[in-house]
């Protein structure tokens, strides 16, 4: 007496239980991906700095606008800091 649900049990995941495992798969790929790259974590003073001159190579045609832009980052990357401090206190 052979039973036909067993026969179908040996045959492995079944297309439901392989896409499960492949979105298990892709969801611990983004936390890894996360945990690595620190973008899960909100940005400090000197983060928003370098991004604001990477930002100022990229974007500034002459040495005059890139000086500009680069002051404008140092003035930025001061106040942020200030603010800190400020709500450190707090």
């Amino acid at each position: 007496m052979r039973l036909r649900g067993n026969k179908r049990a040996e045959r492995g995941l079944s297309s439901f239980g392989a896409l499960v495992v492949i979105v298990v798969a892709l969801v611990a790929a983004y936390y890894v991906y996360q945990a690595v790259t620190g973008e899960d974590q909100p940005p400090t003073c000197d983060t928003e700095f370098e991004s604001c001159m990477k930002l100022c190579r990229r974007t500034a045609t002459d040495n005059d606008a890139m000086q500009a832009c680069q002051k404008k980052c140092e003035s930025d990357a001061e106040f942020c800091k200030m603010a800190a401090r400020r709500n450190q206190g707090k």
